[in-house]
């Protein structure tokens, strides 16, 4: 059953930091807000979807609205990307998403996840979730094959989860 009260909640809580994911991403302000609408709109449609066994709601939300940006921005044909630093400029001044975690402590959890990898492998997971890279321009910055890069990347989500778990 969807419950719009939900969906304003989580829109309330989760939509600067989704917003600057599409921003960064995306690079254009417009196509940021058309990407929002569509995040929304699956997280409306598919929220019953969410397994929490396979990783947090923040985490599946982030990931929705990586996985949509990239794909408008493969959809424009533009592969530029703003500096992440815009994500900042946005007008609202409730805590984000990502304060709220670190109040929880959820970041820190996660930071030092990732500190546990392979340098290389942080690295990869750093510049894929958090800058918006594909797996196809990972492999290309690190001259391995594509394959490779999601092997190690799959490997390193697995750690991740191990740790986190």
């Amino acid at each position: 059953m969807q419950d719009r009260d939900a969906l304003q909640e989580v829109y309330r809580r989760t939509s600067r930091k989704l917003f600057g994911i599409c921003l960064r991403i995306l690079g254009e302000r417009a196509d940021a807000e058309d990407a929002m609408q569509e995040v929304y709109l699956t997280i409306w449609r598919r929220a019953g979807s969410f397994d929490p066994a396979r990783g947090s709601p923040i985490s599946w939300l982030v990931a929705l609205t990586r996985n949509r940006a990239i794909d408008l921005l493969r959809r424009s044909g533009r592969r530029e990307m703003a500096p992440i630093e815009l994500a900042d400029e946005i007008a609202d001044e409730t805590p984000d998403a990502e304060t709220a975690l670190l109040q929880l402590g959820d970041d820190a959890q996660i930071n030092t996840c990732i500190e546990t990898l392979a340098k290389s492998d942080a690295t990869m997971i750093r510049t894929a979730f958090f800058e918006g890279t594909t797996y196809a321009e990972l492999a290309g910055r690190s001259a391995m094959p594509l394959g490779t890069v999601k092997s190690r990347i799959r490997r390193a989500l697995l750690k991740l989860r191990e740790c986190l778990g």
